[in-house]
């Protein structure tokens, strides 16, 4: 299910704070992962990298970038460690 609701004068309604929590800070920048950014669109990540891919004047040059070994590894460590912590009463 998408967190994105169409309303009815067609303007786009997102919780903000579902949006944040999936923010990462990488190379100085914010991201938000593929996975991440289909989860608020209600599609699966594939269908997210192919509209990136057909549609390259579409998105900035920066949109996407691919992680290293050690970046991945400190953004797998960081949800693990969110998700812990937001499980705790």
């Amino acid at each position: 299910m998408s967190d994105i609701v169409k309303k009815e004068d067609n303007t786009l309604a997102i919780n903000i704070q579902k949006v944040e929590d999936k923010i990462a800070v990488i190379r100085d920048v914010e991201v938000i992962a593929d996975a991440d950014v289909a989860v608020l669109y209600g599609v699966e990540t594939k269908r997210i990298n192919e509209a990136v891919r057909n549609n390259p004047d579409k998105f900035p040059e920066r949109y996407m970038f691919e992680l290293s070994k050690s970046e991945l590894r400190d953004l797998r460590s960081k949800i693990s460690t969110t998700k812990a912590k937001s499980s705790i009463p």
